[in-house]
């Protein structure tokens, strides 16, 4: 299998939870600008965006092509990386999704701006272990990362009530992907497992994930949601998902409080896009 070299970076989101204000968290004035912006992925962390974490990362692991998938106004985004910092080691491109309409319209919105090859899909909010891209570079096809779930508790910044929110993976025993559940019920088997396997958004995709997104009907939220054009490739498109399982954990940058826990992470980590 040739190695994955381009990935996809979902930038676009409102950032909801994170213009909420938290009276127990003290920020500086530029984190204070970024958080009421809701802009994640330029929330300064250690004297650079957090985003320059996430593509110092990527191409720790061999990633030489970016797409930012980004909103209409990205100006002051555009302009840190075009003008005041330009990364060395990644190519950016730029992909603007015209509306929040959810992740499969995002994924959508890179179509035309990605080669005709495999492609990681990550989101700009979460710091994921270099072991992990690369695990997914190796693959050289459909896949995605299961996180186990004590581990993300153990090795992460996410609690255990935050992790138990998120999507649990139904993996069969050969490794492939059967099914994806969204916030499941405590008694569900998925999660009365004793190890609970969790989606956290990255993935590996063949260019056939742009016709499945394109299917993608809006789900009861009223968003085109990204795990429902995953289980379209896979049952209509005839994709096979092949899982890495990762006892690691994840820095989700999700909420004001998340700023400083997630700095202490990342305190030695050296940071060069």
């Amino acid at each position: 299998m040739t190695r994955t070299t381009q990935a996809v970076v979902l930038a676009r989101g409102l950032g909801s939870r994170m213009r909420r204000a938290e009276a127990a968290v003290a920020l500086d004035d530029a984190q204070a600008r970024a958080a009421d912006a809701g802009q994640k992925g330029m929330m300064p962390t250690l004297g650079r965006p957090f985003l320059d974490f996430v593509l110092s990362a990527l191409a720790d692991a061999g990633i030489t092509d970016v797409t930012l998938v980004v909103a209409p106004d990205h100006a002051m985004m555009r302009a840190y990386y075009e003008r005041e910092r330009p990364p060395r080691r990644v190519r950016l491109r730029w992909a603007v999704q015209a509306e929040p309409r959810g992740t499969a319209d995002a994924v959508a919105a890179a179509d035309g701006h990605v080669r005709d090859a495999p492609l990681l899909v990550l989101n700009s909010d979460n710091y994921y272990p270099v072991s992990s891209y690369d695990a997914l570079c190796a693959l050289g096809g459909a896949g995605l990362v299961a996180y186990e779930g004590e581990a993300l508790v153990r090795d992460g910044n996410i609690d255990r009530e935050r992790v138990m929110a998120y999507a649990l993976l139904d993996i069969d025993a050969a490794g492939v992907l059967q099914a994806i559940v969204e916030k499941p019920a405590a008694d569900h088997p998925l999660a009365q497992r004793a190890e609970r396997w969790v989606s956290m958004n990255l993935w590996s995709f063949t260019p056939r994930i742009f016709e499945a997104c394109r299917r993608v009907r809006p789900s009861v939220r009223g968003e085109l949601e990204l795990q429902d054009a995953v289980m379209i490739a896979a049952h209509e498109l005839g994709e096979v998902f092949r899982v890495v399982h990762a006892h690691a954990g994840v820095l989700d940058l999700s909420r004001r409080a998340d700023i400083t826990t997630i700095a202490d992470h990342l305190r030695d980590v050296v940071v060069e896009p």
